[in-house]
Order: structure tokens, then C-alpha cells, then sequence
């Protein structure tokens, strides 16, 4: 080929390629405006709900990355790329990659939900998948709980959005429940008096709904009496222990007794003959 048959299908390929080339560059350049754009005003849609702080970041990134997904299949269609095979590639390589990390991913959209819907929040008391303790952080990925006793429970959010959970942190009061045991005999009224006495000296225990205190239960060894009273959430096991505790004390000096299972033996000899 000569120098003249070289030029012309240079200007030939540029003739042809060069407005696509243009074209393209101008849709990128516009393209990415309009996605930062686009991205700006999501995250302020984003800073007025009531979205948490944590799940900004990830859903602004979300958006971004698809529309940039777009943005690249619109200007390789426009250079001629044929892109029936690419975006089935793409879906491809998407669904390998979603079927190899369906748990994280199930994990991801868990984590979403309670950041988005917040059945619990940092600082709640819940109980979830077997385990009770004290809401320490809320990723991604995982829920943190500290314990009673101080252990750490790295639990998947999978599971937390998906199955049944108490949160022992979402009312401000909640009812405290004993069943106190008298022995048959004794004074039924009496004891109820002296519950109710105990409850009245608790300044923790809310006056109302008032406390509640009746014969639940005829028992093999002891005559059981049910007492409900309602305390703030902060004090419900400090109300709790204490309770147990005067009672103990007050029923003995009282006169009342509290039944404990007893086995009596008895030995029969038997003369040999």
C-alpha cells in the first residue's frame, strides 16, 4: 500500500469512527456530571430520612456503581461494541458471583432492612438466636452483642431479619413477675399483706397499674401466689433480686413459711427368720 491509500483509509476510518469516538467522549463527560449529580441529591433524599449513618455510605455507593454500569454500556454502544454478549457476560459473571457469596449477600441485605426498618438500636437488651445481651454495634454484615457476663456474639444479620426476636429495650416499663410460695396452712391475707407492704416500700415500683397479688396455684408442697408490678425498664432486675431478698427476710419474722421439696424416708425392718 502506498502513502496515499494509507492516508485515505486513515481519514476513511476517521471519517466513520470519529463522530462515534466524539460522540461517546461527549456522553461520558455529561454522563458523569449527571451521575454526580444524581448521587448528590440521593445522599441529601438520604440525610433527611431517617437512614442510618452506617447505610449512607453503602446505598450511595450502590447507586453510583450502577449508574456508572450504565453509563459504560451506553458509550460502548455508541463505538460499535456489540453488547448482546457483553451484558450476557456481565449477567454471567453477576450470577456466579451472587450463587458463590449468597450468604454474605443475604447477610448484606439483612443488615440493610434492620438499618432501615430498626427493630433494635445500639444500647437495646434483646434476645436473638439463642442468645441475650446488649445491642454493641450494628454492621453490614453482623450484629455485635455483648452479654450479661461480658462475651462478645458476632451474630449474622441474615438470620436476625429473618426470624423472631425480643427487644427488651423498646417500652419504657415493664411488668416483673414472681410466683412466692406459702406453706398450706398459713395465712393466706397475711401473706398477700406483707407483698403488698414490700411492694409499697419499693419507691422503683410504679404505682400504677397497681400491683397485682392472687392465688395462682395449689401446689403439691406449697400454695403458690402470682404478684405482678410494674417498675421503668432501667430498674426491672435491681426490682427483681431485691424482692426475692425481702421477702426471705420479712416472711420468716412473719411467720410464714416458703415450702422447699422435702423426701421423707421411712425404713421398714423386716425380721429374718
Amino acid at each position: 500500500m502506498n502513502t496515499e491509500q494509507i492516508l485515505n483509509q486513515i481519514i476513511e476510518i476517521t471519517t466513520e469512527f470519529g463522530p462515534k469516538l466524539i460522540g461517546a467522549i461527549v456522553v461520558w463527560i455529561l454522563g458523569s456530571w449527571i451521575i454526580q449529580g444524581l448521587k448528590k441529591g440521593f445522599g441529601s433524599i438520604l440525610e433527611k430520612g431517617n437512614i442510618d449513618q452506617s447505610l449512607k455510605p453503602f446505598l450511595k455507593g450502590i447507586i453510583g456503581a450502577l449508574l456508572k454500569v450504565m453509563l459504560i454500556i451506553s458509550v460502548l454502544g455508541m463505538l460499535g461494541v456489540e453488547m448482546t454478549s457483553f451484558i450476557a457476560l456481565l449477567g454471567a459473571v453477576g450470577l456466579a458471583v451472587g450463587m458463590a457469596l449468597s450468604g454474605t449477600l443475604q447477610n448484606f441485605a439483612g443488615g440493610v432492612m434492620l438499618l432501615i426498618f430498626k427493630p433494635f438500636k445500639v444500647g437495646d437488651l434483646i434476645d436473638a438466636q439463642g442468645y441475650l445481651g446488649s445491642v454493641s454495634e450494628i454492621q453490614i454484615f453482623n450484629t455485635i452483642l455483648k452479654t450479661p457476663d461480658n462475651k462478645t456474639i458476632i451474630i449474622p444479620n441474615a438470620g436476625l431479619s429473618n426470624a423472631a426476636m425480643t427487644n427488651y429495650s423498646t417500652e419504657k416499663r415493664r411488668r416483673v413477675d414472681w410466683t412466692i410460695g406459702i406453706g398450706y396452712g398459713d395465712d393466706i391475707v397475711k401473706a398477700e399483706e406483707v407483698i403488698r407492704e414490700l411492694c409499697k416500700q419499693d419507691s422503683r415500683i410504679l404505682k400504677k397499674p397497681a400491683v397485682f397479688v392472687a392465688v395462682s396455684e395449689l401446689a403439691d408442697s406449697s400454695v403458690n401466689l402470682t404478684v405482678r408490678a410494674w417498675v421503668k425498664a432501667e430498674d426491672y432486675w435491681g426490682v427483681f433480686f431485691d424482692m426475692n431478698k425481702n421477702v426471705y427476710q420479712v416472711f420468716d419474722q412473719e411467720g410464714l413459711n416458703i415450702p422447699y421439696p422435702q423426701m421423707d424416708v421411712h425404713v421398714h425392718k423386716k425380721e429374718v427368720q
